[in-house]
């Protein structure tokens, strides 16, 4: 009987260092994309080549395919110390996230693929329990998922395009509250979501039998998040109503090559560019005046952000032991969009290396199961 369903059931753990170089964006989502630092766009040889680059799902093997993945990130506390004063000093909490994802991918009908991906391509989360630093983010959080169905055309067995639809939801909140000058308080508490939509892009060439190039192109979406503000000072009037916020889920181009020597070691690298300049300033809007002047100086003015865009390096290896086994290891060198002048305590951020590895296991024909570990240094 001939089988037409590949399930490939992953457990996969991640873990993130004290900062994350990439603002809030969140690049690795699978077993392979961390085993590899990110470096997963050329040679994609799973049901998650539907989110890294649906073009090479032409080149799948023509069944039916699923993996699913849970991915654990932890952040470390990040200490503040002030040159002032003591006094300012703080240590954030440390945080821990369970995210699942999901990849799918269809046999092939008259040449085309069709895939499917479920993941969390975004996020922050900061709390800050003393008082100067919680004055600003007591707690600043984003969660952002993303649905995205995509097809793949293989024209020849040298060259293949995919597209894809990107459905974006986004569930933010903020909360702040402290001293804003001598013997005046403000407290502000807000929540708010949004569904936006954006597409993607693929396209990978084949020149020689055993090199892939490949390029893919994810396009920005502005998240514009509604929601409702409950501000308030020791001074009255207080003001609970609309506000929103439009802040960006950024552009991202990445430029790989890979290449398989003896059929069994896969070297890639990866070049991607995260258009972050998109973030010119975080500025909640409300839809009347708040009433109260302290409160319109300390949360109706827009905080200048200005990041900058950045550039990735990202090196894979890939070894099929031809036993069950697959060795994975990445290493990457990533930006940080923050500049100095505008770094607040909702998302402190540096530049980064990181460092990972990560293993598969084929249990038969139509099932696998694999871990990764990556360290953000």
């Amino acid at each position: 009987m001939k089988k037409t369903l590949g399930v490939a059931g992953a457990i996969l753990l991640a873990t993130a260092g004290p900062v994350m170089a990439s603002g809030y964006r969140i690049p690795e989502q699978s077993v392979n994309s961390t085993a590899r630092s990110g470096s997963y766009v050329a040679y994609t040889p799973g049901a998650d080549a539907s989110y890294y680059n649906p073009a090479n799902m032409a080149w799948l093997d023509n069944r039916f395919q699923v993996e699913a993945n849970a991915t654990w990130i932890h952040l470390s506390s990040i200490d503040y110390v002030d040159t002032r004063s003591s006094a300012f000093n703080g240590s954030s909490e440390s945080e821990n996230f369970l995210l699942p994802t999901l990849f799918a991918v269809s046999p092939e009908y008259s040449g085309l693929r069709f895939g499917f991906s479920m993941t969390a391509p975004a996020g922050l989360s900061k709390r800050w329990q003393d008082p100067y630093p919680r004055t600003f983010a007591e707690e600043f959080s984003l969660k952002v998922f993303e649905f995205n169905p995509t097809f793949a055309y293989k024209f020849n067995d040298r060259f293949a395009v995919g597209a894809g639809v990107r459905g974006i939801y986004v569930d933010g909140k903020v909360k702040s509250g402290g001293t804003v000058s001598p013997g005046i308080t403000a407290v502000r508490d807000m929540d708010g979501d949004t569904l936006e939509a954006g597409y993607n892009l693929a396209m990978t060439v084949r020149p020689v039998e055993n090199m892939n190039l490949a390029v893919t192109y994810r396009s920005n979406v502005d998240l514009d998040v509604e929601g409702q503000a409950r501000l308030s000072s020791n001074v009255p009037p207080p003001y609970n109503g609309d506000t929103g916020v439009e802040i960006p889920l950024p552009a991202v181009l990445a430029l790989a090559v890979s290449y398989t020597f003896f059929d069994q070691l896969t070297v890639e690298l990866e070049y991607d560019r995260t258009y972050w300049s998109e973030y010119e300033y975080l500025d909640f809007t409300y839809p009347r005046s708040l009433g109260n002047p302290i409160l319109t100086n300390v949360f109706d003015r827009g905080v200048p952000k200005h990041w900058s865009d950045t550039d990735t390096w990202r090196f894979s290896l890939t070894c099929d032991l031809k036993n069950d086994w697959i060795l994975m290891a990445g290493f990457a060198i990533d930006e940080n969009p923050v500049p100095s002048s505008t770094l607040g305590f909702e998302l402190p951020d540096s530049d980064a290396l990181l460092y990972s590895a990560g293993v598969r296991y084929t249990i038969n024909q139509d099932m696998e199961i694999g871990a990764a570990y990556l360290y953000d240094y």
